[in-house]
């Protein structure tokens, strides 16, 4: 099939606009000249295959999706995205934006391929709403999905990132300069349900956020390919997101079970929401909902009370780390780079999936920077490859 220049312009056009870019600053980020990005554009001139992967790599999207009719990309998920919030994404976090989607793509392609030689993975999880109940809807999807990662009925995990990626999320964490925006879903055309939690946020309000948007992949993937989460919006289809997050991370049962679990002073709530991982807000609201405490406590606790934060844990980022590496690990998992993906892309470049130089695309890093990632996470890297 021949390239057909006119499309193939109007994606390059579509791109640069959705990431508010102008041709001279593609142009230094490319090295490709203004005459001939302009022309590309244009649908006037064909590029060269270079040129092409050039500026795939730029926009960080398979090189198909230029060179083919397919839906290979996100595009489509991006411009709904920004159409639909434009003004709620400046530059720098349409790039994140970008990026986080890239980074689930990659992941999924290599989970794909590693389990060709070991497949590991069991049968998906799926849950099917019932009548028009929003309520309902969560609460049975919560209980679903903590039977089926096997938790008792009022036990609580810990590391909510590590089971919302066995049921199939990609989980990325970035920092996003709009603080408003606790996270977003979107359902990838090829990667399916990626989660993006807002990094800018207080580390157990993440847990929740990275719950939330799991709801939303859940029971919302049917209705719609992307949902932004705001730190005060308040629709129905919110309100199940939190709903379910709610009896996720703290079912009524480990509540109930709590001692004494109708009598709460500060240091109460602050030890048990600790133990939970959520905030006192979040704890507090869930005691109120389940007829622990009353409306009025609930508010006072919400308004007054904080877990501090040297009490505070991090499941991808483990206390017994010496201090460089916990900082440095914690500044590549501000950028998404979790242990997890990390781990998952040296174990594909171990199996020769990946190249040195592909390892590096993945990694959203320079060639020259993955010995040191290596040595970070106890990898190595083989030379001439």
């Amino acid at each position: 099939m021949s390239l057909d220049l006119s499309q193939l312009g109007s994606k390059l056009k579509k791109y640069r606009e959705q990431f508010e870019q102008t041709v001279d600053e593609v142009s230094v980020g490319t090295g490709i000249q203004v005459s001939k990005l302009l022309s590309y554009e244009n649908g006037a001139s064909k590029p060269s295959g270079d040129d092409i992967l050039i500026l795939a790599d730029y926009y960080k999207c398979d090189y198909n999706f230029f060179i083919s009719n397919e839906r290979t990309a996100a595009f489509e998920q991006t411009d709904t995205l920004f159409r639909r919030y434009g003004n709620q994404f400046g530059k720098k976090d349409r790039w994140v934006v970008q990026e986080f989607l890239y980074l689930c793509e990659c992941e999924a392609f290599l989970i794909r391929e590693m389990e060709k030689s070991n497949p590991q993975r069991k049968a998906a999880f799926s849950f099917k709403k019932q009548g028009n109940y929003f309520k309902g809807h969560a609460e049975g999807a919560a209980a679903e999905l903590r039977k089926y990662l096997g938790y008792s009925s009022n036990e609580v995990g810990l590391d909510i990132y590590k089971e919302f990626r066995s049921i199939g999320c990609h989980v990325f964490r970035r920092k996003l300069d709009n603080s408003n925006i606790s996270g977003l879903y979107v359902k990838h055309p090829t990667a399916g349900g990626c989660v993006l939690v807002n990094y800018d946020e207080d580390i157990y309000r993440q847990r929740f956020t990275a719950a939330h948007e799991a709801g939303h992949a859940i029971l919302d993937s049917d209705a719609s390919d992307v949902v932004v989460s705001f730190r005060d919006k308040k629709d129905l289809v919110e309100i199940r997101a939190n709903t379910f997050a709610s009896n996720f991370l703290m079912p009524s049962e480990a509540l109930k079970n709590i001692p004494f679990s109708s009598q709460w002073d500060d240091q109460k709530i602050i030890t048990w929401a600790n133990n939970l991982k959520v905030s006192v807000e979040a704890l507090s609201i869930a005691l109120s909902q389940h007829g622990l405490i009353s409306t009025q406590q609930a508010n006072l606790f919400a308004r007054n009370v904080k877990v501090p934060r040297d009490m505070k844990s991090d499941p991808e980022l483990p206390d017994n780390l010496p201090p460089k590496i916990a900082e440095r690990k914690k500044e590549l998992l501000q950028t998404g780079l979790s242990s997890h993906y990390v781990d998952l892309c040296f174990n594909s470049y171990e199996a020769g999936i990946l190249s040195a130089a592909r390892l590096a695309e993945v990694l959203l890093s320079h060639q020259h920077q993955i010995a040191d990632i290596a040595k970070l996470y106890g990898k190595q890297i083989s030379y001439g490859d």
